[in-house]
């Protein structure tokens, strides 16, 4: 071997060296709910969480782009998965790759013990990146009614940082307007309450659909959710859009990132990689 071979080698080694110690381009939080149990009309109750596909492939998009994820939830608990979300049909059949997802998102540093929404907004949120709002119906319990939720919002919203959010996660944008507990009570009543100083009236953005939204109902043995997300969202003074039930679909408008989907897990999570590096809206 010439010395010029181990030069080049040396150099080479110490490009990789430095490439895998090199600082993340930026830490972005995600936002998963404390709880696990969903009420449901009539005082009955639905075992819920987050569905694994959409939080470990957009979390797995920004590990993969240099993205450091830092989780939090109202508590600071351990969030809990949906065990019906564990389904290899979230993952184009591929029982493999759920396996390895799974494993991601095990092996993400706080997914046992997380920092509470206190603790986060009491810190220097400039320091974040983006926002990351993984769905299941477990947000609808503790996060689309809570201010703390609706205070982190307003930070990213103010600084034109991205904030994600998919199928039922786009519910928790309910919490950054004036009253967002009153506002949930009412839905629940059956009314058709305004929402106060909403700071994403007009927005562009999806959810999960009233007709996918209904096929999760038939499987309730004739239990109802409190009330439906779309309409929700629309009532608020969403613009929203949909296409055809379980295709894939990502609304961007301005900072705000939405997916309808579970199967909307990959293009959410590239449009929100896309978007953290643009400069930021001032």
């Amino acid at each position: 071997m010439t010395k010029t071979t181990k030069l080049a080698m040396a150099v080479a080694g110490a490009l990789l060296s430095a490439s895998a110690t090199a600082a993340p381009k930026g830490e972005v939080l995600v936002l998963l709910s404390s709880e696990n149990v969903l009420p449901l009309k009539g005082g009955k109750q639905y075992p819920t969480g987050y569905y694994l596909n959409e939080f470990g492939v957009p979390a797995d998009h920004l590990l993969k782009a240099g993205y450091k994820l830092v989780l939090v939830t109202p508590k600071g608990n351990a969030p809990s998965v949906d065990q019906r979300s564990v389904d290899p049909q979230y993952f184009a059949g591929d029982a493999a790759e759920m396996k390895r997802i799974q494993q991601l998102v095990a092996s993400l540093p706080g997914i046992d013990d997380t920092l509470s929404l206190k603790e986060v907004l009491a810190g220097d949120l400039d320091h974040y990146a983006g926002l990351l709002i993984p769905g299941g119906h477990a947000p609808l319990i503790d996060l689309a009614n809570n201010p703390e939720v609706g205070a982190l919002l307003r930070h990213f919203h103010q600084a034109g940082k991205p904030t994600a959010a998919i199928c039922h996660g786009p519910i928790s944008l309910l919490s950054a307007q004036a009253d967002p507990a009153t506002y949930q009570a009412a839905l629940a009543r059956g009314e058709k309450p305004a929402a106060k100083d909403w700071i994403y009236q007009g927005y562009r953005m999806t959810i999960f659909a009233d007709a996918e939204e209904q096929v999760f109902e038939s499987s309730l043995n004739g239990d109802r959710i409190l009330f439906y997300p779309a309409k929700a969202m629309e009532t608020a003074g969403g613009d929203m859009s949909y296409v055809q039930a379980w295709n894939p679909n990502v609304v961007v408008d301005r900072e705000l990132i939405t997916g309808q989907n579970p199967f909307s897990d990959h293009a959410l999570g590239k449009a929100l990689v896309s978007k953290l590096g643009e400069a930021p809206r001032r």
